[in-house]
């Protein structure tokens, strides 16, 4: 059957009374003995002295050994059949190539822009890991930009406390420093830190670098006065398919809007208009769950990273406005008969989302490490857990090996949390308010400097460590991160090994 959404409570009208939703995974029913089962698996450990079953496999058979190389992102699931793998290998061959402006003699390939923010899918996701921020205000934002709103618009799908916001009217909903020849590039985003310093309990002190965002060298003329920025930095694509085929119900499970057990968490779901009909459904991917699935998350990133058009976003000009007529009227992609008339056609598009469902997370490292151990038990001893759920039983899929029937440990609720004014963006996003963000999956954490080069964290990449990434947690996370920074030396570096074995 058809994953059916658990999400009436969520709507403000009739949204759902049409039947089951726009779900791409077909769900196998479980058994009363299964749900039994994962229940017992799911249950929180209290054993400390050793690792759980089967919790070096974080993405359960789907898991791929942890190459010591920048290539460990880059694998096809553990588990998959050798006749998928030629999928996998050419969506990887899409994901990696450079698109280009149209006219060109490569058809395949035409269409970039004419604003755009990357050529290609992995020049913002390197070797299938996270962006970057610019390492000096002349080097351009590849793998970061701006998210643009202003207050207003429509609620698409009768969704309850939906924050409704619409596209900056001369900019668009994201900012692009790059364009065509002939194209002006809407300008360039500026960053501006201020060192904050935090003492910990034993007397240290940590330098937080707090941003602050603003835009030059506008080439449309100014932005409106209530503009609402946000930054992005591009995420890791590992374990994307696992994350999608956690049953919803288990996500839902967790919503606990009005705290209703005084743990001072309040997680909330993310539920917005998904696929071709806009109906409502859960948001698990984007940093403010803005996206119900791999596919329209993928189509969303070749509309406003590339301007590439898609079957989900058919116009060929990409995030280009009205009031940006030369861009509106240049030559696109898109051609009568050929390739579905698309610049990205429907093959291509299926392609691109099963490499991005497909790619494999490494196995744990030093997990049987007391050190590592010890830090596994002050990160549920804090309740991190509240937030960074430890591990799912994946629903039953037809047609998809690799996610069906998997125990996977991402250390996520893929729920909206109020994460305090130090990390608010002040930018509604569908249900998220301006200060709440999607707990990110941790899985691979720790082998972020081995591929991407750097240990930046968070939306923005402001965190320089992963220190620095629990220091900023505030709102529904300050009495956790008041709790690490109390820590004596030994434990607090624990929670670090036990993060970095992640």
């Amino acid at each position: 059957m058809l994953r059916v959404l658990l999400l009436l409570p969520l709507l403000a009208g009739p949204a759902l009374a049409q039947g089951p939703q726009d779900q791409p995974l077909t769900v196998i029913a479980r058994t009363k003995a299964e749900v039994a089962r994962i229940a017992r698996v799911r249950a929180p450990t209290t054993d400390f002295s050793k690792p759980e079953a089967f919790e070096a496999k974080s993405g359960g058979a789907a898991t791929v050994r942890a190459r010591p190389t920048g290539d460990a992102f880059s694998q096809f699931s553990g588990n998959m059949p050798f006749e998928r793998q030629m999928n996998f290998n050419l969506g990887n061959a899409l994901f990696t190539k450079s698109w280009v402006p149209a006219p060109a003699s490569t058809l395949a390939s035409d269409g970039l822009g004419p604003l755009f923010n990357a050529r290609g899918c992995q020049d913002c996701h390197l070797k299938d890991g996270r962006g970057h921020v610019p390492e000096s205000p002349d080097e351009s934002a590849v793998s970061m930009f701006l998210r643009l709103s202003v207050p207003g618009g429509a609620n698409p799908a009768e969704i309850k406390d939906w924050l409704a916001t619409q596209d900056e009217p001369t900019y668009g909903g994201q900012f692009q420093d790059f364009a065509s020849t002939g194209i002006a590039a809407e300008g360039k985003m500026r960053i501006d830190y201020t060192e904050v310093p935090v003492t910990l309990g034993d007397g240290s002190v940590v330098s937080l670098r707090a941003p602050k965002y603003s835009v030059v060298d506008l080439a449309y003329g100014p932005m409106a006065a209530d503009v609402m920025l946000s930054p992005r930095v591009a995420p890791q694509m590992i374990g994307l398919g696992l994350l999608e085929a956690i049953p919803e119900a288990d996500i839902l499970a967790r919503v606990d809007e009005d705290d209703a057990n005084g743990d001072g968490i309040s997680g909330r779901a993310s539920i917005v208009p998904a696929g071709s009909d806009g109906k409502p459904m859960l948001g698990r991917f984007g940093f403010k769950g803005g996206k119900a699935s791999i596919r329209d998350q993928s189509a969303a990133a070749f509309q406003g990273d590339m301007g590439l058009s898609t079957a989900l976003h058919a116009d060929p000009w990409g995030d280009c406005t009205a009031a940006q007529d030369a861009c509106r009227v240049a030559i696109s992609g898109q051609e009568p008969g050929v390739r579905d008339g698309l610049e990205v056609d429907h093959q291509s598009l299926d392609l691109v989302t099963f490499y991005a469902r497909n790619l494999g997370v490494p196995e744990r490292r030093n997990l049987d490490d007391p050190k590592v151990l010890r830090g596994k038990q002050v990160f549920y001893d804090l309740n991190c857990t509240a937030c960074h759920t430890p591990k799912y039983v994946t629903d039953r899929l037809k047609d998809q090996p690799e996610q069906s029937f998997q125990l996977i440990w991402p250390y996520t609720d893929l729920l909206l949390h109020d994460m305090g004014p130090g990390l608010a963006d002040n930018r509604p996003e569908g249900r998220a308010t301006g200060s709440e963000w999607k707990t990110p999956p941790l899985w691979g954490i720790g082998m972020t400097n081995q591929v991407s080069g750097h240990t930046e964290f968070l939306h923005d990449g402001r965190a320089r460590n992963l220190l620095e990434a629990v220091l900023w947690h505030g709102g529904e996370a300050q009495t956790a991160r008041d709790a690490v920074v109390a820590l004596p030396k030994d434990d607090r570096d624990a929670i670090i090994a036990f993060l970095e074995s992640l």
